[in-house]
């Protein structure tokens, strides 16, 4: 059967990439599979390209996953990116798809969620008394949206608390925050209608942001809200905040938020200090992700 595989590309170009996408067809028109290929172009990450392919189930094995990866990954180079990377849920037909045509498997990614139904919340109580203790020498603030100007500095010189984030092999670039990139984020959120929730461990000797957690709840305060990045800074670990900050953000969600039915994390498999503070705060394995990498 003929196929007709068209390019597209996405209008609007965002600060940090665009996107291009291919619609695979068959004779009839009907559409059957779709590969979305994003090009990062700040400096640090310009030499990735991220790449989404789906193929409706009754045309798999066609050979349509296989005529968009070879659009996608011709473009890549083209383009001049030296490297493209995929994620798919393990044990999945993308995962065998990506792993029969060359890509490296370099990540596992453990993904969670708490119930915040009432039942969970009494089984937390304890562990959340336990966690609401105060940390000597320092203190939590929080806030909603854009960080408040006093703290914009120091927020995101404290975003290098992720710069040693164990990724396994991963490569996610070198990603490089400025106060303009910290609030053209939260902003991003906002404009997509959606919450973002800001809490940090602020060290009193100097008033300086010692480690910070985020979570987005949806706009209309239902479903499940997902905790984004958290992280301390090296010479302030050990201390109990990241546990600390994230209970006190797992309460302003049930506390602000009493419709969200429950909240969603990700971690990687070899970061096991944060995969024990959501063990500890009743969070629940729901499955596993990979993310694959081509050499170009």
């Amino acid at each position: 059967m003929s196929r007709r595989i068209t390019p597209l590309a996405d209008p609007v170009p965002g600060p940090a990439s665009h996107r291009l996408a291919w619609l695979a067809a068959d004779a009839a028109g009907v559409p059957v599979g779709s590969a979305f290929l994003r090009l990062f172009t700040r400096e640090g990450q310009d030499h990735l390209a991220e790449l989404e392919i789906a193929v409706h189930p009754a045309e798999r094995r066609k050979g349509v996953g296989s005529e968009l990866l070879e659009r996608a990954v011709a473009e890549a180079r083209e383009q001049g990116r030296r490297r493209v990377v995929a994620g798919t849920a393990a044990d999945t037909p993308g995962d065998a798809f990506l792993a029969a045509r060359g890509f490296a498997k370099v990540l596992g990614l453990t993904f969670a969620r708490l119930d915040l139904s009432q039942a969970a919340q009494a089984a937390q109580a304890d562990a959340d008394a336990v966690a609401a203790r105060a940390r000597p020498g320092y203190r939590l603030r929080a806030w909603e949206g854009v960080v408040p100007d006093e703290l914009a500095e120091t927020f995101t010189a404290s975003r290098r608390a992720m710069d040693d984030m164990q990724v396994e092999d991963a490569d996610f670039g070198v990603v490089v925050w400025d106060v303009e990139r910290v609030r053209a984020a939260a902003r991003a959120v906002a404009e997509r209608g959606d919450l973002l929730h800001t809490v940090v461990a602020v060290d009193e000797s100097d008033g300086s942001i010692a480690g910070f957690t985020e979570m987005v709840v949806p706009g209309d305060g239902e479903g499940d809200g997902r905790h984004y990045g958290t992280g301390v800074l090296p010479e302030h670990r050990g201390r109990g905040l990241a546990r600390w900050m994230k209970t006190e953000s797992v309460r302003w969600a049930r506390e602000r938020h009493p419709r969200l039915s429950g909240l969603l994390t990700d971690t990687a498999d070899g970061n096991a200090a944060m995969r024990a503070v959501n063990d500890s705060l009743g969070y629940r394995p729901t499955h596993r992700e990979l993310r694959y990498q081509l050499d170009l």
